[in-house]
Protein backbone atom coordinates (compact mmCIF):
# COMPACT_ATOMS: atom_id res chain seq x y z
CA UNK A 1 0.00 0.00 0.00
CA UNK A 2 1.78 3.31 -1.62
CA UNK A 3 1.90 6.17 1.17
CA UNK A 4 -1.32 8.99 1.43
CA UNK A 5 1.66 11.23 -0.75
CA UNK A 6 2.03 9.05 -3.19
CA UNK A 7 -1.59 9.12 -4.21
CA UNK A 8 -2.17 11.98 -6.19
CA UNK A 9 -5.64 13.85 -5.70
CA UNK A 10 -8.20 13.26 -9.01
CA UNK A 11 -7.47 16.10 -11.53
CA UNK A 12 -10.43 17.87 -13.23
CA UNK A 13 -9.81 16.22 -16.34
CA UNK A 14 -10.13 12.97 -15.02
CA UNK A 15 -13.29 13.50 -13.12
CA UNK A 16 -14.88 14.42 -16.54
CA UNK A 17 -13.98 12.04 -18.58
CA UNK A 18 -15.15 9.71 -15.64
CA UNK A 19 -18.78 11.85 -15.83
CA UNK A 20 -18.64 11.37 -19.13
CA UNK A 21 -17.87 7.47 -19.24
CA UNK A 22 -21.37 7.34 -16.80
CA UNK A 23 -24.30 6.05 -18.73
CA UNK A 24 -27.53 7.89 -18.09
CA UNK A 25 -30.08 5.20 -19.08
CA UNK A 26 -28.35 3.35 -16.41
CA UNK A 27 -28.46 6.40 -13.60
CA UNK A 28 -32.62 6.78 -15.25
CA UNK A 29 -33.39 3.09 -14.63
CA UNK A 30 -31.74 2.93 -11.10
CA UNK A 31 -33.84 5.88 -10.12
CA UNK A 32 -36.88 4.22 -11.47
CA UNK A 33 -36.12 1.19 -9.31
CA UNK A 34 -35.33 3.32 -6.46
CA UNK A 35 -39.17 4.55 -6.87
CA UNK A 36 -40.61 1.15 -7.09
CA UNK A 37 -38.95 0.40 -4.15
CA UNK A 38 -40.66 3.07 -1.94
CA UNK A 39 -44.39 1.92 -3.48
CA UNK A 40 -44.96 -1.93 -2.31
CA UNK A 41 -48.00 -1.00 -4.20
CA UNK A 42 -46.75 -0.73 -7.82
CA UNK A 43 -46.87 2.12 -10.03
CA UNK A 44 -47.89 2.81 -13.07
CA UNK A 45 -46.09 3.82 -16.05
CA UNK A 46 -47.19 7.31 -15.64
CA UNK A 47 -46.60 7.54 -12.05
CA UNK A 48 -43.42 5.89 -12.09
CA UNK A 49 -42.15 9.00 -14.77
CA UNK A 50 -43.68 11.83 -12.13
CA UNK A 51 -41.59 10.54 -9.58
CA UNK A 52 -38.08 9.74 -11.69
CA UNK A 53 -38.91 13.25 -13.66
CA UNK A 54 -39.25 11.47 -16.57
CA UNK A 55 -40.55 11.55 -19.91
CA UNK A 56 -43.32 8.88 -20.15
CA UNK A 57 -41.64 7.53 -22.92
CA UNK A 58 -38.36 7.15 -21.58
CA UNK A 59 -40.45 5.64 -18.28
CA UNK A 60 -41.94 3.07 -20.95
CA UNK A 61 -39.13 2.11 -22.29
CA UNK A 62 -36.90 1.99 -19.11
CA UNK A 63 -39.51 -0.30 -17.53
CA UNK A 64 -39.60 -2.57 -20.28
CA UNK A 65 -35.87 -3.44 -20.56
CA UNK A 66 -35.99 -3.92 -16.42
CA UNK A 67 -39.11 -6.28 -17.05
CA UNK A 68 -37.36 -8.43 -20.05
CA UNK A 69 -34.73 -8.62 -17.25
CA UNK A 70 -36.75 -9.63 -14.42
CA UNK A 71 -35.85 -6.47 -12.63
CA UNK A 72 -39.48 -5.60 -12.68
CA UNK A 73 -42.90 -7.55 -12.58
CA UNK A 74 -45.79 -5.72 -14.25
CA UNK A 75 -49.49 -7.10 -12.93
CA UNK A 76 -52.59 -5.40 -14.10
CA UNK A 77 -50.51 -2.13 -15.15
CA UNK A 78 -48.54 -1.59 -12.02
CA UNK A 79 -45.13 -1.82 -11.91
CA UNK A 80 -43.32 -3.51 -8.91
CA UNK A 81 -39.28 -5.03 -8.06
CA UNK A 82 -38.86 -7.97 -9.78
CA UNK A 83 -37.40 -11.27 -8.49
CA UNK A 84 -33.75 -11.20 -10.17
CA UNK A 85 -33.23 -7.43 -8.53
CA UNK A 86 -34.54 -9.34 -5.07
CA UNK A 87 -32.13 -12.52 -5.27
CA UNK A 88 -28.97 -10.11 -6.07
CA UNK A 89 -30.13 -8.05 -2.96
CA UNK A 90 -29.79 -11.36 -0.51
CA UNK A 91 -26.10 -12.27 -2.34
CA UNK A 92 -25.64 -8.89 -1.30
CA UNK A 93 -27.05 -8.53 2.03
CA UNK A 94 -24.94 -6.01 4.02
CA UNK A 95 -26.81 -7.69 7.42
CA UNK A 96 -25.61 -10.81 7.33
CA UNK A 97 -23.66 -10.65 10.41
CA UNK A 98 -26.71 -9.31 12.69
CA UNK A 99 -29.11 -12.03 10.73
CA UNK A 100 -27.27 -14.68 12.19
CA UNK A 101 -26.99 -13.21 15.90
CA UNK A 102 -31.34 -12.54 15.23
CA UNK A 103 -32.86 -15.33 13.56
CA UNK A 104 -32.09 -17.32 16.57
CA UNK A 105 -34.02 -15.32 18.55
CA UNK A 106 -36.70 -15.46 16.13
CA UNK A 107 -37.06 -18.35 15.88
CA UNK A 108 -37.28 -19.10 19.30
CA UNK A 109 -40.27 -16.67 20.30
CA UNK A 110 -41.60 -17.22 17.12
CA UNK A 111 -42.61 -20.86 18.25
CA UNK A 112 -43.14 -19.68 22.04
CA UNK A 113 -45.71 -17.54 20.75
CA UNK A 114 -46.95 -19.04 17.71
CA UNK A 115 -47.06 -15.87 15.75
CA UNK A 116 -44.39 -14.63 13.11
CA UNK A 117 -41.95 -11.99 13.62
CA UNK A 118 -39.81 -9.52 11.97
CA UNK A 119 -36.68 -7.84 12.67
CA UNK A 120 -35.57 -4.35 10.83
CA UNK A 121 -32.56 -2.47 11.15
CA UNK A 122 -32.85 1.57 10.87
CA UNK A 123 -30.55 2.88 7.96
CA UNK A 124 -31.62 6.49 8.72
CA UNK A 125 -33.80 8.57 10.76
CA UNK A 126 -37.33 7.66 8.56
CA UNK A 127 -35.52 4.19 6.92
CA UNK A 128 -35.19 0.86 8.19
CA UNK A 129 -34.81 -2.67 6.03
CA UNK A 130 -36.42 -5.78 7.58
CA UNK A 131 -33.64 -8.20 7.45
CA UNK A 132 -34.99 -11.38 9.52
CA UNK A 133 -38.44 -13.07 10.53
CA UNK A 134 -39.57 -16.36 11.40
CA UNK A 135 -43.22 -18.01 12.40
CA UNK A 136 -45.00 -19.65 14.75
CA UNK A 137 -46.61 -23.55 13.47
CA UNK A 138 -49.93 -21.87 12.88
CA UNK A 139 -51.24 -21.39 9.51
CA UNK A 140 -50.55 -17.96 9.06
CA UNK A 141 -53.38 -15.71 7.30
CA UNK A 142 -50.40 -13.11 6.75
CA UNK A 143 -50.00 -12.86 2.91
CA UNK A 144 -46.05 -12.16 2.28
CA UNK A 145 -43.10 -12.61 3.59
CA UNK A 146 -41.26 -9.45 4.91
CA UNK A 147 -37.59 -9.76 4.49
CA UNK A 148 -36.68 -7.18 1.41
CA UNK A 149 -40.45 -5.25 2.09
CA UNK A 150 -41.01 -1.62 2.05
CA UNK A 151 -43.55 -0.45 4.04
CA UNK A 152 -44.85 3.38 4.34
CA UNK A 153 -44.20 4.97 7.74
CA UNK A 154 -47.44 5.82 8.28
CA UNK A 155 -49.39 2.61 7.33
CA UNK A 156 -46.57 0.07 9.25
CA UNK A 157 -45.67 -0.69 13.17
CA UNK A 158 -42.29 -0.23 12.12
CA UNK A 159 -42.97 3.40 10.55
CA UNK A 160 -44.79 4.36 13.42
CA UNK A 161 -41.38 3.42 15.78
CA UNK A 162 -39.51 5.19 13.57
CA UNK A 163 -41.48 8.15 13.43
CA UNK A 164 -42.11 8.63 17.15
CA UNK A 165 -38.52 8.99 17.69
CA UNK A 166 -38.04 12.20 15.83
CA UNK A 167 -39.74 15.35 16.40
CA UNK A 168 -43.00 16.81 14.51
CA UNK A 169 -41.06 18.92 12.25
CA UNK A 170 -39.24 16.31 10.82
CA UNK A 171 -42.80 14.56 10.73
CA UNK A 172 -44.11 17.30 8.51
CA UNK A 173 -41.36 17.49 6.33
CA UNK A 174 -41.41 13.80 5.47
CA UNK A 175 -45.26 13.05 5.10
CA UNK A 176 -47.42 15.18 2.88
CA UNK A 177 -51.06 16.46 4.94
CA UNK A 178 -52.74 13.62 3.23
CA UNK A 179 -51.67 9.86 3.21
CA UNK A 180 -52.10 6.77 1.08
CA UNK A 181 -55.01 4.83 1.77
CA UNK A 182 -54.85 0.89 2.04
CA UNK A 183 -57.86 -0.33 3.88
CA UNK A 184 -60.56 1.40 5.19
CA UNK A 185 -58.53 1.90 8.85
CA UNK A 186 -55.50 3.22 7.50
CA UNK A 187 -54.62 6.79 9.25
CA UNK A 188 -55.17 9.23 5.95
CA UNK A 189 -53.87 12.44 7.18
CA UNK A 190 -51.27 14.04 8.89
CA UNK A 191 -52.97 15.71 11.79
CA UNK A 192 -54.50 12.32 12.92
CA UNK A 193 -51.01 10.64 12.20
CA UNK A 194 -49.09 12.94 14.64
CA UNK A 195 -51.84 11.93 17.49
CA UNK A 196 -51.45 8.61 16.90
CA UNK A 197 -47.37 8.72 17.22
CA UNK A 198 -48.16 10.40 20.52
CA UNK A 199 -49.40 7.84 21.40
CA UNK A 200 -46.06 5.48 20.42
CA UNK A 201 -44.27 7.77 22.26
CA UNK A 202 -45.89 7.73 25.47
CA UNK A 203 -46.55 3.91 25.35
CA UNK A 204 -43.21 2.84 23.79
CA UNK A 205 -44.62 0.63 21.42
CA UNK A 206 -47.03 0.77 18.30
CA UNK A 207 -49.62 -1.52 17.29
CA UNK A 208 -51.33 -1.51 13.42
CA UNK A 209 -54.42 -3.06 13.51
CA UNK A 210 -55.63 -3.62 9.72
CA UNK A 211 -54.15 -0.11 8.31
CA UNK A 212 -52.01 -1.91 5.79
CA UNK A 213 -53.40 -4.97 4.92
CA UNK A 214 -57.20 -6.25 6.07
CA UNK A 215 -56.90 -8.83 8.77
CA UNK A 216 -53.27 -7.98 9.70
CA UNK A 217 -52.74 -6.96 12.97
CA UNK A 218 -49.03 -5.95 13.94
CA UNK A 219 -47.23 -4.89 17.06
CA UNK A 220 -44.32 -2.51 16.82
CA UNK A 221 -41.15 -2.61 19.44
CA UNK A 222 -37.94 -0.53 19.43
CA UNK A 223 -34.80 -2.49 19.74
CA UNK A 224 -32.03 0.49 21.21
CA UNK A 225 -28.34 0.16 22.04
CA UNK A 226 -26.82 1.23 25.61
CA UNK A 227 -27.28 5.17 24.90
CA UNK A 228 -31.01 4.57 24.22
CA UNK A 229 -30.50 5.36 20.14
CA UNK A 230 -33.19 3.36 17.73
CA UNK A 231 -31.37 0.82 16.45
CA UNK A 232 -33.88 -1.76 15.11
CA UNK A 233 -37.68 -2.75 15.10
CA UNK A 234 -39.46 -5.52 16.18
CA UNK A 235 -42.59 -6.34 15.17
CA UNK A 236 -45.25 -9.00 15.76
CA UNK A 237 -47.72 -10.24 13.34
CA UNK A 238 -50.78 -12.00 12.76
CA UNK A 239 -54.80 -11.85 12.05
CA UNK A 240 -56.09 -9.10 13.94
CA UNK A 241 -59.09 -11.29 15.46
CA UNK A 242 -55.89 -13.84 17.44
CA UNK A 243 -53.91 -10.56 18.19
CA UNK A 244 -55.73 -7.94 19.34
CA UNK A 245 -57.14 -9.74 22.16
CA UNK A 246 -57.29 -9.88 25.73
CA UNK A 247 -54.16 -11.50 25.61
CA UNK A 248 -52.36 -8.33 24.30
CA UNK A 249 -50.92 -6.79 26.98
CA UNK A 250 -49.03 -10.14 27.59
CA UNK A 251 -47.94 -10.48 24.15
CA UNK A 252 -46.50 -7.06 24.44
CA UNK A 253 -44.42 -7.93 27.59
CA UNK A 254 -43.23 -10.65 25.25
CA UNK A 255 -42.19 -8.81 22.71
CA UNK A 256 -40.67 -5.99 24.81
CA UNK A 257 -38.55 -9.34 26.54
CA UNK A 258 -37.64 -9.88 22.76
CA UNK A 259 -36.24 -6.41 21.81
CA UNK A 260 -33.75 -6.52 25.10
CA UNK A 261 -33.01 -10.03 23.70
CA UNK A 262 -31.91 -8.96 20.47
CA UNK A 263 -30.39 -5.53 21.65
CA UNK A 264 -28.10 -7.59 23.95
CA UNK A 265 -26.92 -9.36 21.38
CA UNK A 266 -26.56 -7.08 18.28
Amino acid sequence: MQPPTDQAPQNPTEAHEQGEQINKSVMKATMILGQLGRSPQGMTVTEVANAARLSRPTASRLLLTLEHADFVDRHDGRYKLGWQLARLGRLADPYESAVHRVQPILDSYAAQLDESLSFAMMRSDLEFEVIAEASGSRMLSVTHRYVGGVYPLHASASGKIALAEVDDSRILDALPEHLDLFTPKTIGTRTALLADVQKVRVQGYAVLDEELEEGLFSIGLPVREESGGLIGILTINGPSQRLNSEALPSTIDTGLRIAAAIAATL
